[in-house]
């Protein structure tokens, strides 16, 4: 019970803060994408400090950390998993739901950092037009992240990987780092309660540009997944 009360404090100044530093960086995030991500990496990296020092949850990056123009296919279970990400990148930027554009502060934030809003059910037209813009140089440079299970997913929860990173890969002629994750297992989805522990999210190796659809999507699956699983038994979780 004390750890949900301390949980719930911590989400209630988290959320605060966002609102606090996101006003105090608003003006640098408004003069250039530089001053948005500045701004972002920031309020990261203090909710990491905090959630170590009140909740006794402790992040870790693993892997080498790409920083040229490449896709990043990641496995998404929680806010935190997208905090820890693009801290660790030079230059990302997301793929998004488009609703998220009118969120006060994080839209702000999303627009100045290039991300790429999605709506609902029109994932392929949204996917075409960022194609024509990255090949008419409109779109900014740096690492694109998409979730290509679609949302965020619980522990153990299956579901399919669709088919929007293998047209990316295929049309952009991009390498894909696939990033697996197991930061589900101490911040959930959903609920207030926060578990102390370390959450890791883990760059694997690069898959090379030239697969077709399926062979890539076969092997994006296997990796990301497997080593999600072994990350989640890690962490004291049995995805089975």
């Amino acid at each position: 019970m004390i750890r949900w009360f301390v949980s719930l404090i911590f989400m209630i100044h988290i959320y605060f803060m966002m609102v606090v530093i996101g006003l105090l960086w608003g003006p640098y995030a408004l003069l250039s994408p530089e001053g948005a991500r500045a701004g972002a990496k920031a309020y990261s990296r203090y909710v990491f400090w905090l959630s170590r020092w009140m909740l006794g949850l402790r992040v870790e990056v693993r892997g080498p950390i790409p920083s040229g123009e490449v896709i990043i296919a990641a496995k998404h279970q929680s806010f935190l998993d997208i905090m820890m990400i693009f801290t660790a990148l030079p230059t990302a930027k997301f793929i998004m739901k488009r609703e998220i554009l009118w969120t006060p502060v994080i839209g702000l934030y999303a627009r100045r950092l290039g991300c790429v809003p999605v709506s609902r059910g029109k994932r392929g037209a949204a996917i075409t037009k960022m194609v024509r813009d990255v090949e008419a140089g409109h779109a900014l440079p740096g690492q694109l992240i998409i979730y290509s299970q679609g949302t965020r997913l619980a522990p153990g929860v299956k579901a399919p990987y669709k088919v929007g990173t293998a047209v990316l890969y295929n049309q952009l002629q991009q390498e894909c780092v696939p990033v697996a994750t197991n930061a589900g297992v101490f911040w959930p989805r959903t609920g207030v309660l926060r578990k102390p522990g370390l959450a890791v999210v883990e760059f694997l190796p690069t898959i090379p540009v030239g697969l077709d659809k399926d062979a890539f999507m076969s092997v994006l699956e296997e990796v990301v997944e497997t080593k999600s699983n072994e990350l989640m038994v890690e962490g004291g979780f049995d995805p089975s």
